[in-house]
């Protein structure tokens, strides 16, 4: 990947991590998405820096999950879905000409709303799909060593690693949620998508989701779509609100909650909509 260009770091939470500059690592330029004739995005601008939490927000159906979709070209596999624009990893545009999907998804991870651990398979075995699913091959003692690394990244290590023989299914939800970050970290993205990932947990899981989305920003560029603007404050560096298939506003997220600069903004955060 090329060098990144510099650029100002989130206001929020910046002092506590000690960082004055930070680096774009997915910029969005002019983005449209569409669902056959229907346009689901109007050209939607937006910065995402490296090592940062991003939220995104907005009333049901306003285009969250299409975007997030777009920024691994999963919305593509939907029949007569197509996007259109650009979207920048490292200033190289994933949908450029040549650019395989798959490679793409290598780099930029996703996990969904509800945890969707494969049924068949071992605790174990499950984060090593992360790596077959890439095309990564590793020798046994490598793969053991691979997932070790992804249950712990995940927080999730201490909890099952005496039973990584034994079905996923025999987990919580949100310990099956977790293994799905462990299963997304397998293959050292840069980038993690998370949809509304804690929507289907219990309060006690959802702090587990949240605690571990603060440690990831250390080495991953997280965006996060959530229906929870409390959550959003809890757990991002920046915040963005879309309504209608725009962006509306973007912003620091102590910022935009605090201070909106757009009226439509202020309306959906003091729910007058949504």
């Amino acid at each position: 990947m090329s060098q990144p260009a510099a650029a100002s770091a989130p206001a929020s939470n910046a002092a506590a991590r000690d960082a004055a500059t930070t680096a774009i690592r997915i910029a969005v330029v002019d983005l449209d998405a569409y669902f056959g004739a229907v346009q689901a995005l109007r050209h939607v601008r937006v910065n995402f820096a490296d090592r940062s939490v991003s939220a995104i927000i907005g009333p049901s159906g306003c285009g969250k999950s299409t975007f997030l979709r777009c920024l691994n070209r999963m919305h593509e596999t939907v029949p007569g879905a197509r996007a259109e624009g650009r979207v920048l990893l490292d200033g190289q545009d994933i949908y450029g000409h040549g650019i395989s999907p798959v490679a793409v998804r290598r780099e930029v991870g996703m996990v969904f709303q509800r945890p969707t651990p494969f049924p068949t398979m071992s605790i174990h075995d499950n984060v090593a799909a992360g790596l077959a699913v890439a095309g990564r091959r590793h020798r046994r003692r490598d793969t053991v060593a691979v997932v070790e690394r992804a249950l712990k990244r995940a927080a999730l290590w201490e909890e099952v690693k005496d039973r990584l023989k034994t079905s996923a299914t025999n987990l919580s939800g949100g310990q099956q949620q977790r293994l799905c970050i462990a299963r997304a970290l397998a293959t050292d993205p840069e980038v993690l998508l998370l949809d509304e990932p804690t929507a289907s947990l219990d309060p006690m899981s959802t702090q587990k989701v949240e605690d571990l989305i603060y440690e990831l920003r250390s080495d991953v560029t997280v965006v996060i779509v959530t229906h929870n603007m409390q959550q959003a404050a809890r757990v991002s560096d920046q915040t963005a609100f879309f309504l209608a298939g725009e962006l509306i506003e973007v912003a620091p997220t102590e910022q935009l909650f605090t201070s909106p600069r757009d009226e439509r903004t202020e309306a959906y955060i003091t729910g007058r909509f949504g």
